[in-house]
């Protein structure tokens, strides 16, 4: 018995693992390819004659979870409305795959979800040793490119149908929740050379907290949505505004609120019915970074939390005053300024929305209202944690690219995106039988002549039993010697 295990050339489980992945892959590939042919031959024999001229085959590729797949695919010339000529994939408009590419919808989810987590060679890497498809860096960012720009497209969109009063929005709601913020980012050139910091805008809306799991001590947002971007502030607000149509009847909302950090970008569209509100986290930084001295950052602090912003506002100055100094070097007279200035250009929002003395609507049932100020918590984890640290500089396309996926995931409609642009839905019933015939045939073999990936399949199979159209005429003879 030892010699026959010592004679034998033996693998380890891992190396058998890497065999069979491998050779599942291949005949995966292969399926595809005969699937994907024979599906051009069906856009062949049924299209119009006239309108489409054959012009031979091509050979193209798609890539795929298991492999990049090989196949022709006719090309045809046809006739433009305006009587000019020009050549068309019927294959390729059947899949949709004209809008990020060929690429397959399961590979492109991979990539995307990878790539919002890590650095592009790190996704690259991390697709390639999980897939039977191997992909570059380039590849995933080329990838991300064409469908951070597929978003932006549908953001226009939005625009325009709010311009022209067509916005899809519906539902009514008492208060909408406003807060937006920004991320500078390190940015380079195409020459990849250092540049200045640039703020990348991020937006986020909500209906209110859910009471249930406020009684589990969980602070969660009820219908939270967010927007990113690097557009200028008069286009993402244009673009937040729609956001925001998309989803409510903009007119029948009964109070909007907004929470930010008094930067005029942020303020600058709102009329004068949105109640405003510094965000207490950009007050208490800037105290803590303008006023050194520990006694006067927790006297400011007291008499704001004791909502008496007026003495505030006359401790910073009387403070300021106190310490000038005939020392140039000396700037805290200046940072103490710096910070009433800061402070008394955004008095309106000093208190808290609900301080305010405006009549604020009352909650519906299961909702409650609460301090605002979830968005430096949102920045974090969608935006700072994949784009900022780890020395990342960013072009603006590229930035403002993978801000749109970003959002999509957090929004949860990332996956449902991306399938809009991938996913020509043509191979339900083709599927459908593969997946049965597969599942009733014994394991494939290699050994002896006839086809190099499925022998001879002993079992039942519902594709054999019915009509014999192009493709399962074709499939019959890649899987069944």
């Amino acid at each position: 018995m030892m010699n026959t295990i010592v004679e034998e050339k033996l693998i380890s489980f891992k190396e058998l693992e890497q065999k069979v992945f491998k050779y599942v892959c291949e005949l995966g590939c292969e399926i595809t390819r005969i699937i994907l042919e024979s599906y051009d031959d069906e856009l062949a024999a049924s299209r119009d004659t006239k309108q489409y001229r054959d012009k031979g085959g091509r050979k193209t590729s798609i890539k795929t979870v298991y492999g990049e797949v090989e196949y022709w695919r006719r090309v045809y010339r046809t006739s433009l409305e305006d009587g000019e000529k020009a050549y068309v994939y019927l294959l390729d408009e059947a899949m949709q795959m004209d809008k990020i590419g060929l690429i397959s919808t399961n590979l492109a989810e991979k990539i995307a979800m990878t790539v919002t987590e890590s650095p592009y060679r790190v996704a690259a890497e991390a697709i390639s040793s999980t897939c039977g498809q191997s992909i570059s860096a380039g590849g995933a960012w080329n990838m991300m490119q064409r469908l951070g720009e597929r978003i932006s497209e549908e953001e226009d969109h939005a625009v325009k149908q709010m311009n022209a009063d067509q916005s899809e929005g519906t539902k009514e709601i008492p208060v909408l929740f406003e807060e937006m913020d920004g991320v500078w980012l390190h940015m380079q050139d195409k020459n990849h050379k250092k540049m200045k910091k640039q703020e990348m805008k991020v937006f986020t809306m909500y209906e209110g907290w859910d009471e249930e799991k406020e009684k589990q001590n969980r602070s969660t947002l009820i219908a939270k949505t967010m927007l990113a971007g690097m557009e200028k502030s008069s286009d993402f607000h244009e673009k937040r505004e729609a956001c925001i149509r998309k989803k409510y009847d903009a007119d029948e909302i009964g109070q909007r609120i907004l929470n930010g950090d008094g930067g005029g970008w942020i303020k600058e569209p709102y009329d004068p019915e949105v109640i405003f509100q510094l965000d207490r986290y950009h007050i208490y930084q800037e105290v803590l970074r303008k006023i050194s001295d520990k006694a006067a950052q927790e006297e400011i602090r007291r008499l704001l939390e004791a909502e008496k912003t007026d003495e505030m506002l006359e401790y910073i100055e009387t403070y300021a005053t106190s310490v000038e100094s005939p020392d140039e070097k000396d700037n805290k007279s200046k940072k103490a300024r710096e910070l009433y200035k800061y402070l008394n250009n955004n008095k309106e929002g000093l208190l808290p929305y609900d301080k305010q003395g405006k009549k604020i609507p009352e909650a519906p049932e299961g909702v409650i209202y609460k301090g605002m100020g979830v968005q430096e918590n949102q920045n974090c984890t969608v935006i700072t944690l994949r784009m900022k640290n780890r020395r990342m500089r960013w072009s603006v396309k590229g930035a403002n690219n993978l801000a749109k996926a970003l959002y999509r995931k957090e929004n949860k409609e990332l996956i449902e995106t991306i399938e809009r642009y991938t996913d020509g839905l043509i191979f339900t019933l083709q599927m459908q039988e593969i997946v049965e015939t597969l599942s009733a045939a014994k394991a494939p073999k290699k050994d002896g002549k006839g086809n190099p990936y499925v022998d001879v399949i002993r079992a039942h199979m519902p594709l054999l039993e019915a009509m014999q159209t192009a493709s399962r005429k074709a499939f019959k003879k890649a899987l069944c010697n």
